[in-house]
This record gives C-alpha cells, sequence and structure tokens, in this order.
C-alpha cells in the first residue's frame, strides 16, 4: 500500500477543496478504502477523514418529520437509534448486515452506497423507501436520489471533487413500512448472492395501495423493480399478485456466475427473496396500522 496523505478537515468547505485539488478519496468509515488500497484494487495520493466535520456524524429529524443521515454516521448508530429503527426498519437492517459488529462500528450508509458494489446492502432498502442524497462540490450543492449515484460496480455519479454530507430519508407513511432480506453463503460477514429490499403501504381494508420492491446483487446496480410494485398496487397480496412479484423480478434480474452462485440460481432467489421481503413488509404495515 502506498503511502497518501491524510487530512482531517474541519469543515465540509474545506473537504471538498481537498477532494478538488489533490485528487483525493473521501474516507467516511474507510471499510471499503483502506481494505482496497492495501489490496492494490485502489489508490489515492491523498485521503480526506470526513468524520471531524459538523454535522456529518448523527441522525437527526427533518422538518418534515423523516430523518437525516450523516455521511460518517456509523451503521451501529442507526440501530441506536430508537425513533429511525421504527420508523424504517428494513434500512437499518440493510446497514446493519454490513460486515461484523467491528465493520458496522466503522462503516457507513454513505461509503456503502459510494463503494458502489453491486451486493450493497444497505442500498435496496434505501431505494425503495426513496432516499435521497445531499452532494457537495466544487460546484454547490445538488441533490439526488440514493439509486442514481452509483452507476456501475466500482462507479458511481459523482463528479471529481463532490461527496456525499448526508442521506435523507422521507417521513415514514403511518400505514406503510419497510424490510430489508439478503442471501448469503454463510450466516454471518457474507456478501449477498441476492439482496431485496420492500415498502409496503396499506389501506384499511389490508389491500395495497403502494409499493416498492428493489433487488441487489443481481445487476450491475442495486434495481428498483417498478413491475414488481406495480403487480401488488390494488391487491391483497393473495397468491396471484404474489407470483406477479416475482415473475417481474425475475425477470428484472441480470446476475453474473461466480463462486457464490449461478446467474440461473440467483434469478430464481430473487422471487423467492422479494416475495418474503414484501410479506415482512406488509406484516410490519399491518401491525402499524393497529397501534
Amino acid at each position: 500500500m502506498t503511502t497518501a496523505q491524510f487530512h482531517s478537515p474541519a469543515s465540509l468547505a474545506d473537504a471538498v477543496a481537498l477532494l478538488s485539488d489533490l485528487g483525493a478519496r473521501p474516507l467516511a468509515g474507510g471499510t471499503d478504502l483502506i481494505v482496497q488500497m492495501r489490496a492494490g484494487r485502489a489508490a489515492a495520493p491523498a485521503i480526506v477523514d470526513l468524520k471531524r466535520i459538523p454535522g456529518l456524524s448523527g441522525v437527526r429529524r427533518s422538518a418534515e418529520g423523516g430523518f437525516i443521515i450523516g455521511a460518517a454516521t456509523p451503521c451501529t448508530a442507526l440501530k441506536a437509534d430508537a425513533a429511525l429503527a421504527a420508523a424504517w426498519p428494513g434500512v437499518v437492517e440493510g446497514a446493519n448486515l454490513i460486515g461484523s459488529v467491528q465493520v458496522r462500528n466503522r462503516a457507513t450508509l454513505a461509503g456503502n452506497l459510494c463503494n458502489a458494489s453491486p451486493a450493497a446492502d444497505s442500498v435496496p432498502a434505501l431505494i425503495t423507501a426513496g432516499a435521497r442524497c445531499k452532494v457537495v462540490g466544487p460546484a454547490g450543492e445538488r441533490e439526488m436520489a440514493v439509486a442514481d449515484i452509483p452507476v456501475g460496480p466500482g462507479r458511481t455519479s459523482l463528479a471529481p471533487g463532490e461527496v456525499v454530507s448526508e442521506i435523507v430519508l422521507p417521513a415514514q407513511s403511518a400505514s406503510g413500512a419497510d424490510a430489508y432480506l439478503r442471501l448469503t453463503p454463510r450466516t454471518e460477514m457474507d456478501i449477498a448472492i441476492v439482496g431485496a429490499g420492500a415498502w409496503i403501504e396499506l389501506a384499511a381494508d389490508g389491500s395495497c395501495t403502494a409499493a416498492q420492491v428493489a433487488l441487489g446483487a443481481v445487476a450491475p446496480t442495486a434495481r428498483l423493480v417498478e413491475a414488481a410494485g406495480a403487480a401488488l398496487v390494488g391487491t391483497r397480496l393473495d397468491e396471484a399478485a404474489l407470483a406477479a412479484l416475482s415473475a417481474a423480478c425475475q425477470a428484472a434480474a441480470e446476475p453474473i456466475d461466480d463462486k457464490r452462485g449461478s446467474a440461473a440460481y440467483r434469478i430464481a432467489m430473487a422471487g423467492v427473496l422479494a416475495r418474503r421481503a414484501v410479506l415482512k413488509a406488509a406484516e410490519r404495515a399491518a401491525a402499524r396500522k393497529k397501534a
């Protein structure tokens, strides 16, 4: 690993300047970046640590009743926030499947997103939640959907010098809930063969009024499957609707063969896992309505 300069700026403006001028890499948790640099798969003349910048660590409520998660907030802090875990359990589930406890004490949602792994556990649930990112760079600030950040394995849509400063979750619907499930060869500390995030909103009669389903590890980026959500709307999640959901997810999957699973297996399991995630989200939505 080539020695790089290390900077720990006290402001976001200073961080952006360093990223722009030095061609540096931002470090939120470092659980991907440092490993990749040591393995020779990534190089940077400098590293810019974001953890000491005010406002980039911690979870706070937005004016609209949602949640703002700073880019340097470790995943374990999400689980510890009772309000966030109650409102968006699927998002918290995804974040807390990343690596080991020790890794999650450092790893962040923003880092998991910007590492742009197709199998990133936090991303499908963020997509179904309708999460957005605040991006800061030399040209100023802009807001983007989480789904628009990764554009391919290891590649993002961020321009040189830009950094995600926060992830914004909307307020949870009073009759909505989410869930995230993944399939791995081992029970812990493994990379997903398939990941599935789901968000469901239920009417008073138990019928589905809105739904979002996203898949991970079955395409170059995590993928929102609009046809899967549409198959559920207006139904009571009966067998025909769930079968249509599964078929839509299988049709949307474009996986590769690798040592963790064949493409055929991933396609089959995309339908199975999405179905399970939808039913789990629906169970939570029904419980929320009764509370």
